[in-house]
């Protein structure tokens, strides 16, 4: 009797570890997607890393028809005004996402999906409330930063508080937002209210200031680590070539507001990391990416770096791209995919920049150099 029980206990005490370990194993299972998302990545800003929002809006700053997303994975529009990826996807996968964010909007982002993180852009926006008012309903920056706030509760309801302020602390966040209140604002027709209010060294200093307010209220939300870029070659684009183009080349008068825009938010940047005592912001020079594909595009591999690849009208760069537009066969061979944005190629190259690039293109430190910084923390 006694060696029976000495075996029966023995047994259930392997039937206990077993199913301990077998639970632990489900568990583990169970707990991958939020291992996975430990970096949970937000995606902020305008057109050149929407994903999607827009499909959800009525806007008619949409990408949703052919021959927007061509070159993706289905060969279907997404909503990303690219031929393929955008920046904020390939940003996604250098680090390690199991995919990129969904649009805030789209009605799959919930349950364990929320812990990868989201994406609120919306093409048309900027930093100015009245840019883009042409497109009527489009999230603007303070409806960007209230969902943000609203899927921080969803994701409490799944998580609890505690796990919810961690994974936004640990988070990266990517916000592109700025050109918007240069090319459909300030610039918009020939004369438009904000040139007519400011002169452009007024209007530059002010969308700065607007936009250190804008940041410091994203910042007041919990992340950590915001990567901020500056706008491209604003006035070498094929949308302000077809229409501005000075004897054949850039228009220098958007480009001067570049020139003005970028290096103060740089500052602007600088200024905030010493006032909170860390690197939070990440200053990325995209506007020098931009002008290295167009002084030397057969450095990048590009045959053209002023026409778009699709589009109509001189520089394909009126209006948008369409099933009626010219189409180039290799968009690999253009740096720029419609009249306002790179193609996917082009988008790649930048990523690549930001990941390893010197001082030239990220300040203070690149991504990769981010991305070790913080597994050690």
């Amino acid at each position: 009797m006694i060696q029976l029980m000495a075996t029966y206990s023995l047994s259930n005490s392997v039937t206990t570890i077993c199913c301990l370990i077998f639970l632990a194993f489900l568990g583990t299972i169970y707990l991958a997607p939020q291992a996975e998302a430990a970096r949970a990545f937000f995606v902020f800003g305008d057109s050149l890393v929407d994903n999607g929002n827009n499909n959800y809006l009525i806007t008619s700053a949409r990408a949703d028809s052919y021959p927007y997303g061509i070159d993706s994975p289905t060969h279907r529009a997404s909503g990303r005004f690219s031929n393929g990826l955008n920046i904020a996807d390939i940003i996604s996968q250098k680090i390690g996402s199991v995919e990129s964010p969904l649009p805030y909007l789209s009605p799959d982002l919930n349950g364990r999906r929320l812990l990868i993180g989201a994406n609120f852009a919306s093409a048309g926006v900027g930093i100015l409330n009245d840019t883009g008012v042409q497109f009527l309903n489009i999230l603007r920056m303070p409806i960007q930063l209230a969902y943000f706030q609203e899927y921080q509760r969803r994701v409490q309801a799944l998580i609890g508080r505690d796990q919810t302020k961690r994974l936004i602390e640990q988070s990266l966040v990517l916000i592109t937002v700025g050109g918007n209140d240069f090319v459909n604002n300030y610039y918009l027709g020939p004369s438009s209210a904000r040139s007519r209010q400011l002169p452009l060294p007024r209007y530059v200093k002010y969308v700065i200031s607007e936009y250190e307010k804008l940041l410091m209220n994203l910042y007041k939300l919990g992340p950590r680590r915001i990567l901020v870029t500056g706008t491209g070659a604003m006035g070498c684009v094929p949308g302000e070539l077809a229409t501005r183009a000075t004897n054949g080349g850039c228009s220098a008068e958007v480009q001067r507001a570049a020139a003005l825009y970028n290096p103060q938010l740089d500052q602007m940047l600088k200024g905030l990391n010493k006032k909170l005592g860390k690197d939070v912001f990440i200053s990325a020079n995209n506007g020098q990416v931009h002008l290295d594909f167009i002084n030397n595009p057969r450095a990048f591999g590009f045959t053209n770096s002023k026409v778009a690849c699709c589009g109509q009208g001189p520089y394909n760069g009126v209006g948008l791209c369409t099933f009626l537009s010219n189409l180039c066969p290799n968009r690999a061979l253009y740096a720029f995919w419609d009249a306002f944005h790179p193609s996917e190629k082009a988008n790649r190259i930048i990523v690549q920049l930001m990941n390893s690039g010197s001082i030239r293109y990220m300040s203070p430190m690149n991504l990769s150099t981010i991305m070790a910084l913080d597994s050690t923390t």
